[in-house]
């Protein structure tokens, strides 16, 4: 009898065959948090590093999970937008973990994870803290997994301000991707965001703390960038505050050779405690934040859909299941069994070719019609790639945009799931349908009657017709049918 594994919300003998059928039927809980470059548009080095980093690739996140430990809990800095919590199941955002762990229980648990979830192939370090600045819990938890799972990619993110003290020692790790957050590269701003840091021993405010901050973050970006290390940098959009300032922060970002930028809207829930949360400031509406991702399409490359992971997620993005791999849950002997990811990526390696050339095709067919006004779709997924999802059962919803440009991913709207037993409450298909604002049409596996109607009602057109499809195919085939283009014209 085949071993059972659990392949995103599914559960599902490690055959391949099964492995496929769950991949199609929603098996890997897609979302997305890199570059949508593919191995054309990269040197064929750096493609291979990041492939299987749903953090670095966009094409990766379809098919490969991230694991964060919470092993490093010190922090050097304190940021008005940060308010770290333990014990703390509810909250979905940085800084949050249930438990802490010592480096020996993080592996432990990485190994559990390894031999339940087969998409598994980044482990990270993301605090609760800063992974720099408790540096020796970081290095003995990498030393710890990289012994015992090899082939698992090493990642870490830090605010930079301690990281220049360990950048040897992470290029001797081969650690080769790193997050810094930068907010600001002019202290006026930066004082704003930062009411202290702790640096040589001793706390300063004010502009020295920023201009400190500052100085070590650009020497950071050179340092990684001389050891050829690719390098995320993470901004939070903070209106009123850095939201123009981002301009410049990519520009200074990508002349130091920054893969990635990461543009996140701020959290600002009151009942999350931050100063931001409790001084009123407000974070981006939807609108806002692509606006300023537009303009900076010309910078370094942008991410437009990162989670906002908490520092123990486990799973693939826009999923988490650290809370099924709790200590208490995990046998105090473990041993790494690699069956069930090495027949996942054989699989893995036959899906991403089929899905490569259906997006190709897709965008071919939307760039010919030129004349036509772009539209925002939402996806409804459960992942690998499909519209695989009922609309009532969606805790958020993928947005692509269909243009002259092709059809590029933008972003995700979070939602309360509407669906409970069957049944929907009107005050949450409110609530859904005001965070579909400016939305044209909802692409989902399965749609009933009532929330349809609500959905045309204020103008946002939903349809089924396209469910199980590959969502770029069925984002053409919608447009196409939406500006009269004969599907035989599309593929002549």
């Amino acid at each position: 009898m085949a071993q059972l594994i659990s392949l995103g919300s599914l559960t599902a003998p490690t055959t391949a065959d099964s492995m496929r059928e769950a991949l199609q039927d929603g098996g890997c809980s897609s979302s997305s948090c890199g570059s949508s470059d593919g191995p054309g548009d990269l040197a064929p080095d750096v493609w291979e590093r990041i492939k299987d980093h749903p953090c670095y690739s966009e094409e990766a996140h379809h098919y490969f999970a991230r694991m964060h430990v919470a092993v490093a809990p010190a922090c050097n800095i304190q940021c008005n937008y940060c308010n770290r919590k333990y014990d703390c199941a509810n909250e979905s955002r940085p800084g949050v973990v249930s438990e802490k762990l010592t480096p020996e229980q993080a592996l432990r648990k990485v190994i559990a994870v390894a031999n339940e979830v087969p998409q598994f192939s980044v482990l990270g370090i993301a605090g609760p803290g800063d992974s720099a600045y408790d540096w020796r819990k970081t290095r003995a938890t990498f030393d710890l997994v990289s012994k015992a799972i090899p082939d698992v990619k090493l990642c870490l993110s830090t605010n930079g301000l301690a990281l220049p003290d360990h950048v040897d020692d992470i290029a001797g790790m081969n650690i080769d991707h790193v997050t810094l957050t930068i907010n600001m590269v002019d202290p006026e701003v930066g004082t704003k965001i930062y009411p202290w840091i702790f640096w040589r021993n001793r706390r300063w405010t004010g502009i020295d703390a920023a201009r400190i901050l500052h100085e070590r973050q650009m020497e950071s970006l050179d340092l990684l960038k001389a050891r050829n290390i690719l390098v995320k940098v993470n901004s939070v959009m903070i209106p009123g505050i850095n939201d123009e300032h981002l301009i410049e922060v990519n520009k200074v970002v990508k002349a130091k050779g920054a893969f990635l930028h990461n543009i996140m809207p701020l959290i600002s829930d009151p009942a999350h405690g931050t100063h931001f949360g409790l001084t009123g400031q407000r974070g981006p509406t939807p609108a806002e934040l692509k606006a300023l991702q537009d303009k900076l399409e010309d910078g370094t490359k942008l991410m437009r859909h990162c989670r906002q992971c908490r520092a123990d997620a486990v799973g693939l993005l826009g999923e988490d299941r650290g809370q099924e791999f709790t200590l208490d849950q995990i046998p105090d002997a473990v041993t790494y069994d690699p069956s069930a990811r090495e027949t996942y990526r054989e699989v893995v390696a036959v899906e991403r070719g089929e899905h490569v050339a259906v997006r190709h095709a897709a965008s071919a067919e939307i760039s010919a019609m030129a004349e036509a006004r772009p539209a925002l779709v939402a996806v409804a997924t459960k992942g690998g790639g499909r519209i695989n999802q009922h609309f009532g059962h969606a805790t958020e919803f993928q947005v692509y945009e269909a243009s002259a440009k092709g059809v590029a991913f933008i972003g995700h709207r979070k939602v309360e799931q509407y669906c409970e037993g069957g049944w929907g409450e009107d005050a949450t298909l409110d609530r859904v349908i005001a965070a579909l604002e400016g939305i044209d049409v909802v692409l989902c596996a399965k749609i009933g009657d009532c929330p349809k109607d609500s959905l045309t009602a204020a103008g946002i057109e939903a349809t089924d017709s396209h469910a199980y499809d590959w969502i770029e195919a069925g984002i053409a085939a919608w447009y196409a049918a939406r500006h009269g283009v004969a599907e035989d014209l599309l593929t002549a």
